[in-house]
């Protein structure tokens, strides 16, 4: 049983208290607090742990991203100035309790969720289990650093460019975007309402599955949510016979030497266990495109008012990120729809004649604490572009993509994104086990965090 699943069985069956696991984690959480994971630590938790736990999370703790609404706990976006108390949960909230869950924490995050290194101007960083020295990631940085930290056996995130999957990536875990519409969206602060979405962080593809079973499915009040059914689990007994596309030119750029190493050998392990590799061109997936401009009147609706009344309440780097949005025009927009379509088309064409796509989910497996660039193989590079250039166009097109470490040497080992056809999560995580099974992915961790 994977690590959500021992818990859950140990409540129904008895053998703990419904509340232990929330007190045990609240405790790891204090006992980590130099990882600055949560924005807030909820006491009161435990004695919202279920008197009558009989569902699949039953009385398992998990952490949420601290902007997603939970009632009577304020969001904060990590921003300086953002305080809302709700009076209702997101509806993934909602779905978390009702299967016996018991929220935690508030997890800390890029401000605002616009950015990929989760170091906060108002919060402080948040730093790696695997190392402290550099960034989990992000946005959703907190609560991969929690996750990795062994602090909860899930946690939620937001991905709109990469935002799950990246920080999945550099602290070893796995991480699942799904479709966009397949969860709910309600009680999520927006940062691309038309691309966000939220997804499930785990040490196990089982335990991501669990959780994302949960949160999935159609809700009539949600505008976002597509009515469409969670489909049943697929089962994928090997790798044998799949059809796996590698997507040039995509793929073609300098990457960390970890990276290289560990994507070359993940196409010779999946080609020894009996897929079929395919090298395909998909020239509409070739960043940067018209990423920027495809996003920036949507986020710039939200805080325009904000920004122009008071600049000064956002940091440096989501300040300028901020106004280079509001300058995007009517043309430019357009003009990036447009691209977003044929970027759709293009992984579609591809994903027609395979199972799955796979591409690195970064280009490098650590970000300095600090420090902007990378380093790539070609030299240094801004780590912005670096930890996004595989994740972002994933989002544009709405797919499903998982990201799951490799088996090799090094900490975090270099991590796979597997991309599926829209709707297609069921199969996609039965790959992700098969992956675990043939011992391509790693299960979690390779170390146990210092």
């Amino acid at each position: 049983m994977t690590a959500a699943e021992r818990i859950a069985a140990a409540v129904r069956s008895g053998d703990v208290t419904p509340a232990a696991p929330a007190v045990a984690a609240l405790g790891a959480a204090r006992a980590a607090s130099h990882l600055n994971a949560f924005t807030l630590l909820d006491d009161e938790a435990p004695a919202r742990a279920p008197a009558r736990p009989d569902g699949p999370l039953a009385g398992v703790p998990v952490a949420i991203k601290d902007l997603i609404d939970q009632a009577g706990v304020p969001t904060t976006c990590g921003s300086s100035f953002y305080r809302e108390v709700p009076g209702r949960s997101a509806v993934v909230v909602g779905r978390l309790e009702a299967a016996g869950a018991v929220i935690v924490g508030r997890t800390g995050l890029h401000e605002f969720a616009f950015g990929f290194s989760s170091e906060n101007p108002w919060f402080g960083p948040v730093r790696n289990p695997l190392d402290p020295e550099t960034s989990p990631g992000g946005s959703s940085g907190g609560s991969a650093a929690a996750v990795a930290a062994g602090i909860v056996p899930i946690a939620l995130g937001t991905d709109t460019g990469g935002s799950v999957r990246v920080p999945a990536a550099l602290c070893g875990i796995v991480g699942l975007k799904p479709t966009h519409g397949r969860v709910p969206l309600s009680g999520v602060f927006p940062l691309v309402a038309s691309i966000d979405t939220v997804g499930p962080l785990a040490r196990s593809v089982d335990d991501v599955a669990l959780a994302y079973r949960v949160i999935a499915g159609h809700h009539a009040a949600d505008p976002w949510s597509a009515p469409r059914p969670v489909e049943p689990p697929d089962a994928v007994a090997d790798l044998a016979g799949l059809r796996i596309a590698v997507p040039h030119p995509l793929v073609d750029r300098p990457l960390g030497g970890d990276v290289a190493s560990g994507f070359a050998g993940a196409l010779r392990a999946l080609a020894e266990a009996g897929a079929v590799v395919v090298h395909t061109s998909v020239p509409e997936a070739d960043p940067p495109g018209l990423l920027a401009d495809s996003i920036g009147p949507e986020v710039a609706s939200v805080h325009r008012d904000w920004l122009a009344r008071h600049p000064e309440r956002y940091g440096e780097d989501v300040r300028a990120r901020l106004a280079a949005a509001a300058a995007v025009g009517t043309d430019a927009f357009a003009a990036a729809l447009a691209w977003r379509a044929g970027l759709r088309h293009g992984l579609e064409r591809a994903l027609a004649d395979a199972d799955v796509i796979v591409t690195p989910t970064t280009a490098v497996t650590s970000k300095r604490i600090g420090v902007d660039a990378v380093e790539t193989e070609a030299g240094p590079e801004s780590h912005r572009r670096a930890l996004s250039w595989f994740t972002a166009p994933i989002n544009h097109a709405g797919l499903p993509a998982l990201a799951l470490p490799l088996a090799a040497a090094g900490s975090p080992s270099p991590s796979l994104q597997v991309i599926g056809p829209a709707w297609s999560e069921a199969r996609l995580l039965a790959i992700g086990r098969a992956l675990e099974r043939a011992g391509i992915a790693a299960s979690g961790p390779l170390e146990e965090p210092p």
